[in-house]
């Protein structure tokens, strides 16, 4: 039997490439693989010295002689696992709770097979209450510089909220306190809870995250954050300074109520109204609907006592002048004004009646004057006026030209004439042809015949002949 031939002998393959020795030289065509970064990673962390690191503990394990904690950072979702011995965490003196905040001594290492950072702590501590007070006092002093404690930034809590915010733990004798209390005072008050931890690692997140959803309610008027009583450590989230500038931000009033009377978080500054206990709270965000009515039933009282005592004096005012004998007898003020305006009148008429039987005399007077010196009197008395045809007056017997038409005005109407002779001319007549034109109403009506009339010149008079009146 024969036996089959072997492999033959490798062929030479290509010679391995060099892997970048900086991260920074790394590219697409030369990446490190995996275990290359875990392995530098895990050098780089064990370059590191031992150091202390302060955190809260928010889980707790203990297996065989090894205890395993998660610490997380107290103001942001940040957390590391630690390692530590059974024999150094009994050094502590007391016994270690979740919640409690430490100081820890400890080596970071690095697990490349998992690739996790974890903490070997060698010592743990507590972290004392004068330590913590401490710190409160640096991070007061801090924010009052920057004024968020200031006065004059708080707004004022409305008087009667439509709706009420109110942030509380879960089930808790704080949420029933203030919510039996205001409901007490007023009835008719409506409240948007929201339950959150109030105690440990996620108070922080949960009440700003419900802070956040109440302030942009638009219904919501006011926001209480409520805590019962509890230790400094238990109370310390409402010191935080992440949650202590959410309350800043808000554009709605925040009502502080957490602990007693004597616990004093920060948030109590920051806040727009400190409310001693949850219990003081409920009576303060909504006012007592008993005091106010009887407030508003004492002040309808003084308005209806205040608005009789008015009519009252208003009533007797009117009264005393109604008494007035102008007001008994209106008319008695009238008496006198209406005697002085008769006598007026009469004695005004007298004068007038006067006035014009004076002016009547003078008017007549004035007429008979005028009438004296008028020229129709004259020629009432039988004198004419002689007018030469251009129109001028004849005063002189010169003048006359034989054979002239003239116009003779009379005392009524006017009459024509021709002359035929005048003083001067030998053996002349005249004769003048006469005919009457009436200016008024002529009394009898004239003859459809012209009238002629004869006449002889004498005492410088020129003779007419054949004279047509047209007047009467």
């Amino acid at each position: 039997m024969s036996t089959p031939p072997g492999p033959g002998p490798a062929l030479p393959g290509p010679p391995p490439r060099a892997l970048p020795e900086k991260a920074a030289d790394t590219t697409a065509e030369a990446p490190w693989p995996v275990r290359v970064l875990s392995l530098k990673i895990g050098d780089y962390v064990d370059k590191m010295s031992p150091l202390w690191v302060e955190g809260q503990v928010v889980q707790l394990s203990q297996r065989g002689q090894t205890a395993y904690l998660t610490v997380r950072d107290p103001d942001v979702d940040m957390s590391l696992s630690v390692t530590i011995s059974i024999h150094a965490l009994a050094a502590m003196g007391m016994p270690l709770v979740e919640g409690a905040r430490v100081v820890l001594h400890a080596k970071p290492t690095f697990w490349p097979r998992r690739g996790t950072l974890q903490l070997d702590a060698r010592q743990i501590r507590p972290v004392g209450v004068g330590d913590l007070l401490a710190r409160l006092e640096i991070l007061k002093a801090r924010l009052r510089a920057e004024g968020l404690f200031d006065p004059a930034r708080k707004r004022p809590i409305p008087f009667l909220p439509r709706r009420v915010g109110l942030i509380t733990g879960r089930n808790s004798a704080a949420e029933r306190d203030i919510v039996d209390n205001a409901r007490r005072r007023w009835p008719g008050v409506v409240f948007e809870i929201r339950q959150v931890a109030v105690q440990g690692t996620t108070t922080v997140p949960e009440v700003c995250a419900a802070l956040a959803d109440l302030d942009g309610s638009p219904d919501v008027d006011v926001i209480v954050i409520a805590r019962g009583g509890g230790s400094v450590e238990e109370l310390l989230p409402f010191s935080n300074e992440t949650l202590l500038r959410a309350v800043a931000a808000a554009r709605t009033p925040v009502v502080s109520a957490i602990g007693h009377e004597v616990d004093t978080p920060l948030l109590d500054y920051v806040a727009d109204l400190r409310a001693s206990t949850p219990t003081d709270a409920g009576r303060r965000v909504v006012p007592d609907a008993a005091h106010e009515s009887a407030q508003l039933a004492s002040l309808v009282g003084r308005a209806r006592r205040s608005i009789a005592g008015q009519l009252d004096t208003q009533r007797r005012v009117l009264l005393s002048i109604r008494t007035r004998p102008v007001m008994v007898d209106p008319t008695a003020m009238l008496v006198p004004h209406r005697t002085q305006v008769a006598a007026l009148r009469v004695r005004g008429h007298d004068r007038l009646r006067t006035r014009l039987v004076r002016e009547t005399d003078r008017i007549g007077h004035l007429r008979a004057q005028v009438r004296a010196i008028s020229p129709q009197a004259t020629l009432d008395r039988g004198y004419a006026v002689v007018r030469l045809p251009d129109g001028t007056i004849a005063r002189d017997a010169s003048q006359l030209r034989d054979g002239e038409l003239l116009t003779l005005v009379l005392a009524q109407g006017t009459a024509r004439a021709r002359v035929v002779g005048a003083d001067g001319m030998p053996g002349a007549t005249a004769e003048v042809e006469r005919r009457a034109t009436r200016l008024g109403k002529a009394k009898t009506p004239p003859s459809d015949r012209p009238t002629t009339v004869k006449a002889r010149a004498s005492r410088g008079r020129p003779h007419t002949r054949g004279a047509t009146s047209d007047g009467p």
